[in-house]
Formats: structure tokens, C-alpha cells, sequence
């Protein structure tokens, strides 16, 4: 695929190695500020309303399709702040149960959104209330953790930005939501699933969006530094993130700060964010933030800067507080393998012990949460489909505050955007990807590609699969127990 990566490459190795030594040069100088202490946290309690909204929400497509939406509006944003409480209540008003995941918050187990495995489900007519403080800073959404292949596919998704990280307030701000729309010719939704994309690489959208449009344009002012807050909330789609008409850094993955590097291109999976600070050229002049994986670079949004601003200095990051994880001790790091692959040969139902009045045991006799066929597995490890009856072991019996070290080794000609709950990791190394050192709680295994993730285990039973939806609700999901 023709990516800006690929063109730079094309110039030859000499300036490739230029390009790579700047970068370098550039990273090493900046460091992370330490954020001051957080005082004076408030209780941000607000409802979500899960219910079906009929069309207006993406233009004239669709305009008959039921939506399943939060309050009736399409990715609704919650912005809340460093210390403050949390207490969101979910009221189900849809025709099948659901919960609310909070994506990459490190939340108490309890609040993880994982329906039998960390609460019951919430079911029509029910009401739930999800209360913590995030521990952390950044851009965060929250979906459905059950059938998300439909619930998602219809819209179910929030964002939720933990603000605080900034030294220095940028002049403005946006956040672009990526989401594609299986949808019929007529405006009706397409079945969500299909036998072909979960045995491959995912059953792709017909309409491809930013913010619920196709043609996403937004003026912006001229010469000034911008933070754009990126979202992938696509169950399936892959992109490869890059900027024409304007000089960018990226400031944060998956909402952690990291050291600002310049944007050349960055490769995004399901649920992956990333957040830019873009330098915005003079007035009269566009940008454009575009997806380079697509067969053809495709805009994902057209920015045109107004005003009479002038920039006033050079362009230099602003680099955000640093994060506020746990540090993996690596020197002392246990090693765990996990084999990601096809479902031949796998275990789909393995009787685990586990008492029948766990609420993980109920698990599989919900077929809401699994899909009919077993295409993928962990470690030869299956996560079963709705007619089994006993959960799978976990994948693997962690210790709370001990650093562990996966190794994710991808054997599939497919990439999978691995997610792990609860936690944040560090992303170590990479074998067929020139990345830099970074926090994550997604990271894309490429096909036939080796990994290594960190990170200190939290108390808890956590969920750990493959983002793209069709892949997790097929198989490639299991779960880990931290004690």
C-alpha cells in the first residue's frame, strides 16, 4: 500500500537515515513535565440513555436505519478532569441486555463493563451505575461489551477525554471519530456479520465517516497550534494516519503523552487513538488528515485555516504531563507467550472447576456474548461459542504488582489490534514494525510478527482479545486472572 512512509522511503537510504536521525534527535531532546498534584476532584455524574434513534444521523444514508445511540446522539463526548469522580447511569432501553466497557480506563475490576465476568447484565428496562476516578489522563470512549459486533455496528459508542495533561492550553481543539456504516443501497443496515469477514480479515462498511459525515470540513484558525484528538471506533478497519499541508507531531497513543516525535504516518486498529498537535497554516490554505491503508489515500477530514494569525514562533511540540502509569520493572519481568492463530485444532470447551454459581460460569449460556462459529484461537485456546456450557480456563494466573512481559506472535495472515483490559503496556519491541518506545492499551500485531508488551498486573479478571470485533466474538478472546 502507498503510504507517505513508502514515498519517503523512496528517496533513497541516505535520506531515510537523515529523516530517521532527526526524528531521533527531536525525541531525545524532549522530555515529559511532571504533572502537578491533583487537588479538588468534583463528582461528574451525568445518565446515558441506551435506546434506538431512527436516521438523522449520518445525512441522507440511512435515514430509516435504527441507531442504537447514548442520549440520542451520535458519539456523545464526556469531558471530565484528573481526580474527578465518575458516576455515570446506564438506563437500558434497547431490546437485548447491554453494559458500558470504559476503553483503556484503568478502572476498579468491578466497573470493567464485562457482562457475567465483572457485572450482571444490564437488561431492557434495567438501569446500572458505573462509578470510579480515572487515574489517568487522555482520549478514552466506552461501548458495549456484548454483540458488539451489532450494538457497535449501530452506533453504541461514547468518548470520554480526561482532561489535565496540558502544560500549556492549545489555541483550539478537535476530535475526529472514525466509523463505517454497513449499509444497503435503500439506507438499511446490512448484517453486521458475516462468515467471510470473521473468518478473515473483518466484514468492512459501505460508508466510511468522520463525526457521523462523509466529507468531514472544518475551519480552523490560521497559525496557531492545534491538539486534533483522533478515534478509531471502527470494529474492523485498519488506518495508516497521516497529515498533508501541515507540519504535526504526535503527542499522545491510545491517550498516554509521549515523547512528541513528528507524524510521517501512524498505523491505527480498532478501538486505537492518537492524539496531534498541528501547527495550522496561514490563512486562505487547507490541511488534510488522511488514511494512506486505503487502496487510495482517503480524506478523513479537510481543514481550512481563517483569521489573520500569524504563527508566533517556530513550530516546536508541546509536550503533555507525563503519564502516571505503573513502570514495568523489565529486569525482573516474568515472560509469558501468546500464540494468536487460526481456531484448527483448538479447545473449544474445557472443564475448569470453576464453580456453577460464579458468575463467569454463566458466561456461555448466553449466546448474545459469543459468536456461532470458533475461526480463532489464543494459545490453541478457543473462547467458546454459544453452545457450549463451561467457560475456558484463563489464559494464564497472573500475581497483582508483579511486571510481566507478553510476547504477542501473530500466525495469521491477518493483523489483529490485541487489547488488554484493565491495564496499560508499554509496547517494547517490535519485529516487523520501526516504532518507537510507547503506552498503549491496543497495539497491531501484524501478520506473522512478534511483539513484546509490559506491564505491572492489577487485581482483577480481565478480558484480553482481538479488537476486531467479528475475531473476538469468533474466538480470539480469553480472559486473566490476577491475584
Amino acid at each position: 500500500m502507498w503510504t507517505r512512509r513508502a514515498f519517503l522511503g523512496s528517496l533513497g537510504a541516505a535520506g531515510a537515515l537523515a529523516l530517521a536521525d532527526s526524528v531521533s534527535k527531536a525525541r531525545a531532546a524532549i522530555a515529559l513535565p511532571e504533572a502537578p498534584p491533583v487537588s479538588g476532584g468534583v463528582l461528574r455524574e451525568f445518565e446515558l440513555l441506551a435506546a434506538e434513534h431512527k436516521g438523522g444521523v449520518i445525512g441522507k444514508a440511512a435515514k430509516d436505519a435504527g441507531f442504537w445511540l447514548y442520549n440520542n446522539e451520535l458519539f456523545p463526548i464526556v469531558r471530565v478532569k484528573r481526580g474527578d469522580t465518575v458516576r455515570a447511569h446506564l438506563k437500558n432501553r434497547l431490546s437485548e441486555h447491554t453494559s458500558i466497557h470504559w476503553h483503556g480506563i484503568r478502572v476498579p475490576n468491578r466497573m470493567d463493563g464485562v457482562q457475567y465476568v465483572t457485572q450482571p447484565p444490564v437488561k431492557p428496562g434495567e438501569d446500572f451505575t458505573y462509578e470510579f476516578t480515572p487515574p489517568d489522563t487522555g482520549t478514552f470512549f466506552f461501548h458495549s461489551h456484548c454483540n458488539g459486533v451489532s450494538q457497535i455496528g449501530r452506533g453504541l459508542a461514547g468518548i470520554l477525554l480526561v482532561e489535565g495533561d496540558e502544560p500549556k492550553t492549545f489555541d483550539d481543539e478537535y476530535v475526529l471519530a472514525l466509523k463505517d456504516w454497513r449499509l444497503a443501497e435503500n439506507g438499511a443496515f446490512l448484517p453486521f456479520y458475516t462468515e467471510e469477514g470473521a473468518g478473515r480479515a473483518g466484514s468492512f462498511g459501505t460508508v466510511r465517516t468522520v463525526n457521523g459525515q462523509e466529507s468531514f470540513a472544518q475551519t480552523v484558525p490560521a497559525g496557531k497550534d492545534i491538539r486534533v484528538r483522533v478515534l478509531n471506533l471502527d470494529p474492523t478497519r485498519m488506518i495508516d494516519l497521516g497529515v498533508e499541508g501541515a507540519d504535526a507531531f504526535v503527542i499522545a497513543t491510545d491517550g498516554n503523552p509521549i515523547e512528541p516525535f513528528p507524524l510521517h504516518t501512524w498505523r491505527m486498529g480498532a478501538a486505537m487513538r492518537v492524539d496531534l498537535q498541528i501547527r495550522t497554516p496561514e490563512a486562505g490554505k487547507s490541511f488534510t488528515v488522511r488514511d494512506y491503508f486505503s487502496s487510495k489515500p482517503w480524506a478523513l477530514a479537510n481543514f481550512t485555516a481563517q483569521g489573520g494569525g500569524a504563527p508566533s514562533s517556530d513550530f516546536v511540540p508541546r509536550p503533555l504531563y507525563a503519564p502516571h502509569i505503573p513502570k514495568p520493572d523489565l529486569a525482573d519481568a516474568e515472560r509469558i507467550t501468546f500464540r494468536f492463530s487460526a481456531a484448527a485444532g483448538a479447545a473449544a470447551s474445557i472443564d475448569t472447576g470453576i464453580p456453577a454459581d460464579n458468575p463467569l460460569a454463566k458466561e456461555l449460556m448466553d449466546s448474545l456474548c459469543t459468536g456461532q462459529r470458533g475461526f480463532w484461537a489464543i494459545n490453541k485456546a478457543q473462547w467458546p461459542t454459544g453452545g457450549h456450557q463451561k467457560l475456558p480456563p484463563p489464559l494464564a494466573l497472573l500475581q497483582d504488582g508483579r511486571t510481566y512481559i507478553f510476547e504477542l506472535m501473530n500466525g495469521t495472515p491477518h493483523p489483529h489490534p490485541i487489547h488488554l483490559h484493565g491495564h496499560t503496556f508499554e509496547v517494547v519491541s517490535a519485529s516487523r514494525q520501526d516504532l518507537p518506545r510507547f503506552l498503549a492499551d491496543t497495539v497491531v500485531v501484524q501478520p506473522k510478527e512478534r511483539i513484546e508488551i509490559a506491564f505491572v498486573a492489577a487485581k482483577g479478571d480481565w478480558m484480553f482479545h482481538c479488537h476486531i470485533l467479528e475475531h473476538q466474538e469468533n474466538g480470539m478472546m480469553g480472559w486473566l486472572r490476577v491475584a
